[in-house]
């Protein structure tokens, strides 16, 4: 794993001072190299980090060029099927001087020009300038696993593995973008290509970016979707159970290939478990597993769970006992967050990283599990709402709706369940697990309401105008999560929280066979029916893991963060809270929303999302307009 960084300047040569330091701020991606290019004329540079991955020697170092000179690249990721497109790039005439994946890249690149991401199984972001079309060529993997971050204003572009990197840019201004912030609120993250500061985008997941340098024109197009459902398949559940099997066992050997340390990240729910249990089967090695206990608070504690899959499978197990004086950490995660992220997971996130680090470089996780074959609670409330639309006319749904927006205080549970009764069913999907709604975000942001107002579009109807594929309203549902919440909460507190301690995180279920297999192949009754999720994956489940571990429980990495909130957290939390910048929150309502935490409602995750993003702003000194 590694961070890129480049820059293009029109109208002056780039600073090599200056890209280094950028370039250098991303340490924590790479701390065993670095390396920069600049183009003869100085208006391109181009830098890179590097965690050595795949060989080690110092030929491996990027930027990276092919033979001839024209084609530089620096590269974030691994190429999963690198040594069968090298030996296909072989056959075609290619010589290659390293073992790397990144000379595989380059080459993929001359032989195919711009189709050759088709052609990649990995995580991946990377830029190529190709000094013969006088381009800089940029593309992210399909599932979104590692970011891209650009800034194009007045003939200057910039782009980054983190936002870190953009910052340091003295020519850049660190203003709030009030429409990032606003979808902040609503979800806990910012989505899509959208971010929280004036003039930064994303590229959005499976996506690709051409930059003109002579015209300076930017073009962005997708090079990969989500398949369309074949719909209610007569294929019985062994059989799918077999072909899914099949393709994880492929995806975990090719992404065991590594020069260094591996281990496993073993939560002890079913996803990382059965992870371990085909890792075991098919490693030449013994498998290493690492997971977190919180021995205070059983309710969270999955240890035992990931003990029993551990002392099946023999593997090396590694327990970290988590304390609640984590809350130190917090302003460190704050920094390392590009933008702020509502997810407090990313606390056992960051810490069971860093203690796998002490002893491997990269780690496979079972993220993609429940976006993939439905493992969310919301996901039988999405059906019976469904259901439910059939008997309720749509004015006793909007007045129902209504109510609960209007009435029912902010954190009772099932608030957000009830306004989602207005219109469309994909208006209940897009308000699961939001934040704050319209209503309450209006009077939060009262001192800038007027000035949000004018923003479009509003963040409510982002999620449900999107075109994602599927019949049923769970398909749509599951469709949905896989685009907006894997990509842009998961993933970005998984990368974030494993590179802060230079660890490389790898998800065999975001391998793109197993993602369109489960969108494409796999009928409702095998993912949801009822309260049994997971219904295919359980199936297979059954096949691999310990008869004693309890498969149809949900939990995964947690912190009992209310709990810790009664202690010396809620005085921390309290104080970062009371210094938010009034001309943007109404600080009579934060204070309420305070109080209400300490009366019992659920606003835990809210107040969480406030401080985050109060300490991210302190800490990169952002400009409010």
């Amino acid at each position: 794993m590694c961070g890129i960084v480049g820059v293009y300047s029109q109208r002056e040569p780039v600073e090599s001072g200056v890209l280094v330091n950028m370039r250098d701020t991303l340490v924590h991606r790479g701390p065993d190299d670095a390396g920069t290019w600049c183009s003869p004329d100085g208006a391109l540079g181009l830098a890179h980090r590097r965690l050595s991955i795949i060989d080690l020697s110092p030929r491996g170092r990027q930027p990276m060029s092919d033979q001839s000179g024209e084609l530089i690249i620096v590269f974030n990721g691994e190429i999963y099927n690198f040594k069968e497109l090298r030996r296909e790039l072989e056959n075609k005439g290619h010589t290659f001087r390293t073992e790397s994946d990144t000379e595989v890249l380059i080459e993929a690149y001359a032989a195919w020009g711009e189709d050759c991401v088709a052609r990649l199984n990995g995580m991946f972001s990377f830029c190529l300038y190709d000094n013969r079309k006088r381009r800089l060529f940029l593309a992210r993997d399909r599932a979104g696993e590692k970011p891209l971050f650009y800034y194009h204003v007045q003939g200057r572009f910039v782009f980054a593995s983190e936002v870190k990197a953009i910052m340091a840019d003295p020519l850049f201004p660190r203003t709030l973008d009030l429409e990032g912030l606003n979808y902040f609120l609503m979800y806990g993250y910012v989505p899509g290509s959208k971010s929280i500061l004036r003039n930064v985008y994303k590229l959005p997941a499976g996506h690709t970016m051409q930059y003109d340098i002579e015209s300076g024109a930017l073009t962005i197009q997708a090079y990969w979707h989500l398949p369309d459902p074949e719909g209610e398949s007569l294929v019985s559940a062994d059989a799918l159970a077999s072909e899914l099997e099949m393709l994880l066992e492929n995806a975990v050997r090719r992404q065991l290939i590594a020069d260094v340390p591996l281990g496993i990240l073993l939560s002890g729910g079913i996803d990382s478990s059965i992870v371990t249990a085909i890792a075991s089967r098919v490693s030449s090695r013994p498998i290493k597993t690492f997971t977190i206990s919180f021995p205070k608070d059983k309710e969270f504690d999955e240890s035992p769970y990931a003990r029993l899959v551990a002392d099946h499978f023999g593997t090396n197990h590694t327990e970290l006992e988590a304390e609640p004086a984590t809350v130190d950490l917090l302003s460190d995660l704050a920094k390392q967050y590009d933008e702020p992220l509502a997810d407090s997971s990313m606390l056992p996130t960051y810490l069971v990283s860093r203690l796998i680090r002490h002893h491997a470089t990269v780690a496979l996780g079972g993220d993609g599990g429940d976006e993939l074959f439905g493992g969310y609670l919301h996901y039988d409330w999405i059906q019976r709402q469904e259901s439910a639309r059939r008997f309720l006319p749509s004015p006793v749904r909007r007045a129902v709706a209504s109510i609960g927006k209007h009435y029912v205080p902010l954190g009772v549970r099932g608030r957000t369940y009830i306004i989602g009764l207005a219109g469309g069913i994909m208006n209940s999907v897009a308000h699961v697990n939001v934040f704050f709604d319209d209503y309450v975000r209006r009077r939060l942001l009262s001192p800038v309401a007027s000035e949000i107002k004018n923003l479009s579009p509003l963040p409510d109807a982002y999620r449900a105008d999107l075109p994602v594929p599927g019949h049923s309203a769970l398909q749509k549902a599951m469709a949905m999560d896989f685009s907006t919440y894997l990509v842009d909460d998961i993933l970005v507190k998984v990368d974030r929280a494993s590179m802060l301690a230079s660890l490389e995180v790898r998800a065999p279920f975001l391998d793109y066979r197993i993602i369109e297999f489960a969108f494409r192949k796999v009928p409702d009754h095998l993912r949801v029916r009822g309260k049994a999720r997971k219904i295919l994956l359980r199936h297979l489940a059954k096949r691999l893991l310990p008869s004693a571990l309890d498969i149809g429980r949900k939990q995964g990495f947690a912190i009992p963060i209310s709990d810790w909130l009664k202690g010396s957290w809620g005085a921390y939390f309290e104080g970062i809270l009371k210094g938010l910048p009034p001309e943007l929150f109404n600080m009579r309502f934060v204070s309420d929303l305070i109080k209400s935490q300490q009366h019992g409602y659920a606003n835990t995750q809210r107040l969480f999302a406030l401080l985050m993003f109060e300490l991210w702003r302190r800490h990169y000194q952002i400009s409010i307009p």
